[in-house]
């Protein structure tokens, strides 16, 4: 009878730890659990609970990626607290030059953007560049704002509606240097969420006379709305992705409870999948539609969980299981 290595070339391993990086298909038996396992696919996806925030908070800002994030900023109190997270842990940074809640964020954990926001006095249209290490400040939003949200990179930045009411649509352009006016929004509103690039953005949700749900695209010069809205209409969610795959999750709806209802959007409709385990507003993300990561927020109270979404199709490990 022919065994593993006869059939697939190779023995089986034995690990001490499951490996941190392992391909599809991939075979081993751990020493320490005493468990075979192997890599599979994700039918549907799913999320997993991760290390949490060194810093409780909620109103912050967010970049990068599920296995190189970044936090920045928040509140209470208000805070310039800036962390990386490398897949696993997250580790304190040097913190943003104007410490604020309630900004916007663009980019990647090693060149980041952070504009507008609360501080203790007053909105502020202040922006700053993270290289890594640390912040510099930059040329200011010409319209100074809280409870915006944010797209792009650091050198092709767009800042998107906010404001306290009345509320704005007022978008912003950033190329690394300056800010320039663009187009507004169709639907004035406040505590959007965002994502995507310059050229392709997305924006959802926020906050009118009511929680909504209007999605619209912005393609670089004027945004269209589109007749889908976000099936659970919300404010102050997390957000994920690109213009046609994108993810969001928890919010608000105006009742006092925040959601755990996450969607997945494919460039024409939202579609609800599996919930977060810890429903939460005014939270960051960053990431993938497929690879996500949410961070911080209030339930109340004020969060540190960090929560990493695998979406369907996405590796994951698995226990052979003998009955």
């Amino acid at each position: 009878m022919a065994d593993y290595k006869g059939i697939k070339g190779f023995k089986i391993q034995y690990l001490s730890a499951d490996p941190s990086n392992p391909i599809v298909g991939q075979t081993w038996y751990n020493d320490t659990s005493k468990d075979l396992k192997y890599t599979g696919v994700t039918t549907a996806g799913a999320w997993a609970t991760g290390n949490p925030l060194n810093t409780t908070r909620y109103n912050l800002a967010g970049a990068g990626t599920q296995t190189a994030g970044l936090a920045f900023g928040g509140t209470p109190p208000i805070t310039g607290a800036t962390e990386e997270y490398d897949g696993n842990s997250w580790t304190t940074s040097n913190p943003l030059n104007t410490a604020r809640n309630s900004l916007g964020g663009a980019g990647t954990q090693t060149a980041a953007l952070a504009f507008g926001g609360d501080t203790a006095t007053a909105p502020t249209g202040a922006t700053e560049e993270y290289d890594g290490t640390s912040w510099v400040t930059s040329n200011s939003l010409n319209t100074a704002r809280n409870k915006l949200t944010g797209a792009g990179t650091q050198t092709a930045g767009l800042a998107i509606a906010g404001g306290g009411a009345p509320y704005t649509g007022a978008t912003e352009e950033y190329d690394g240097n300056s800010w320039t006016n663009s187009n507004n929004m169709n639907t004035l509103r406040t505590q959007a969420t965002g994502t995507g690039i310059q050229t392709a953005a997305l924006a959802f949700g926020g906050y009118t006379t009511a929680a909504t749900g209007a999605t619209e695209e912005y393609n670089g010069t004027s945004w269209t709305s589109n007749p889908t809205n976000l099936n659970t209409a919300r404010f102050s969610s997390g957000a994920a992705g690109t213009q046609t795959a994108a993810l969001a999750f928890g919010g608000k709806s105006g009742v006092p409870a925040p959601s755990t209802a996450t969607e997945e959007y494919d460039g024409s409709t939202w579609t609800t999948v599996a919930s977060l385990a810890t429903a939460r507003s005014y939270l960051g993300g960053c990431g993938t539609q497929t690879s996500a990561l949410a961070f911080g927020g209030e339930g109340p109270p004020p969060s540190s969980a960090t929560e990493e979404w695998l979406g369907a199709g996405s590796p994951t490990t698995k226990t052979v299981t003998v009955s």
